[in-house]
């Protein structure tokens, strides 16, 4: 994938379809180390993360969680008057609005700085190295497909009153109730972000409990932390059909039951965005699930043709994409080496109260055949103490008996993503149990937990 990548016939060395996470970083990297580039973006740059995704939903967080703070200032001593506090969801809309701005401005000065040319449109390709946009026909040496995702509307009687989570951030107004069908990342958080501002909230799951691939404890504690704030949870449940009009919605269920709500949120997954690029038509395979299928250095069957972030199917993380971008820029561009490392990817999820988790899950690590230690342990959070609040911690450690090392790391509660991104340092370079025992707590915090537990609540036998 190296060589002399200047090529004095093509336009540019480098296209890079869609000004995502993964977009911009590849386009910046490949142009600071000489190539020359073209952003080629339909819609606006950033992607989802910064527009409908990431930074908004967790804006959104913050939001809804004034209200447990307003309540929490009693118990220290603040005479907070709740019954004349008042919310009005039009001004954080704006101020969301107006930090999105700001960061899409950000994105483009550094494209700009960095020299890459920025093409609006809609990009289609036309062979192996030429991108069509709008009437324009573009050539380059390399092409990368960074398109992202795009949210599944399932496909039922009424499907045209269902919104998805890029509408959610746009509501010209928030519903008495709203009803989240789902039961991944978008479908907790947004339940989370509703019942927080006030919104009666019911969230729908086909399973028997969402989630489905963290920590078996985590899932069950979150639901039962949800729950304790108000959110309505119904597993083993599906949407069979939605009928009414606008704000006056009959929701009917495959258990026979109707419910009327104010707002439908589907959030029941996402797509590879791959539509009208004509991958296909080019030779460019798609799997089962639609996603563009890759090597381990992001090439397609054409060879010219790469692909990285959301449309590869690899974990939906921003993270992620940037650091597939930094691997690609440098085979591309640089000194040909780098590879990614899927293991131990951290993660969070800004439900309410929080998950964050690194690692293996106890599931996981029976299945690849560990013997187990596992430390969990359950408290109160110091910050709760005074003022009253019914809301609790779990923290958990998956330790191989073997080899004393720590295979995962999972906690719910407040500020998990900010301590689990500490912890992913220590579980990737392979910290064992004893390491952590040795290391000193900071006190007093929820954090030295992981460093105080000391006795295991099973253990596997010989």
């Amino acid at each position: 994938m190296t060589g002399d990548f200047v090529s004095d016939s093509a336009d540019y060395d480098l296209i890079v379809i869609g000004a995502g996470s993964g977009g911009v970083r590849l386009a910046r990297m490949s142009a600071q180390r000489g190539a020359r580039v073209a952003v080629v973006e339909s819609r606006y740059l950033g992607g989802t993360c910064v527009n409908v995704g990431c930074v908004p939903k967790k804006l959104f967080v913050y939001g809804a969680h004034v209200h447990d703070e307003l309540e929490d200032a009693a118990g220290y001593g603040w005479q907070v008057p709740l019954a004349d506090v008042k919310f009005n969801w039009p001004t954080l809309l704006a101020n969301k609005n107006t930090e999105i701005e700001r960061l899409k401005g950000i994105y483009g000065r550094l494209l700009e700085n960095a020299g890459v040319t920025i093409i609006n449109g809609s990009a289609r390709l036309s062979g192996p190295n030429t991108v069509i946009v709008g009437d324009k026909s573009y050539s380059a040496k390399h092409i990368t497909v960074a398109t992202g995702s795009w949210p599944v509307v399932p496909d039922i009687p009424g499907k045209e009153h269902l919104l998805t989570s890029n509408e959610m951030f746009f509501l010209p107004e928030l519903p008495q109730h709203a009803v989240v069908w789902g039961g991944g990342y978008i479908a907790v958080e947004f339940a989370g972000i509703l019942a927080g501002l006030g919104v009666k909230t019911t969230l729908l799951y086909r399973g028997d409990l969402f989630l489905r691939g963290f920590d078996d404890d985590i899932r069950t504690f979150t639901a039962q932390e949800m729950m304790k704030k108000g959110v309505d949870l119904q597993f083993n449940v599906t949407i069979e059909s939605v009928t009414g009009a606008s704000g006056d919605y009959s929701v009917l269920l495959n258990n026979g039951e109707t419910l009327k709500t104010g707002l439908v949120l589907a959030a029941t997954g996402r797509r590879a965005l791959v539509d009208s690029l004509g991958l296909a038509e080019l030779g460019v395979a798609l799997n089962d699930s639609g996603h563009v299928v890759v090597n381990d250095y992001f090439q397609t069957e054409v060879p010219s043709i790469t692909a990285l972030g959301d449309v590869i199917g690899t974990p939906q993380l921003t993270p992620v994409a940037l650091a597939q971008a930094m691997v690609l820029s440098r085979r591309l561009f640089g000194d040909g080496e780098g590879e990614m490392d899927y293991a131990a990817i951290p993660t969070a999820v800004f439900c309410q109260p929080n998950i964050g988790t690194v690692g293996l899950t106890e599931q996981e690590a029976r299945l690849a055949g560990h013997s187990l230690r596992v430390y969990r342990s359950e408290f109160r959070p110091m910050k709760y103490i005074l003022s009253g609040r019914d809301e609790r911690c779990m923290m958990k450690l998956v330790v191989d008996k073997r080899t004393d090392k720590v295979l995962g790391a999972h906690m719910v509660g407040p500020d998990s993503g900010e301590i689990t991104q500490g912890l992913a340092v220590a579980i990737k370079a392979g910290a064992t149990k004893a390491q952590f025992d040795a290391t000193m707590g900071i006190h007093p915090t929820s954090a030295e937990e992981f460093v105080t537990m000391r006795e295991p609540v099973q253990v596997d036998p010989d």
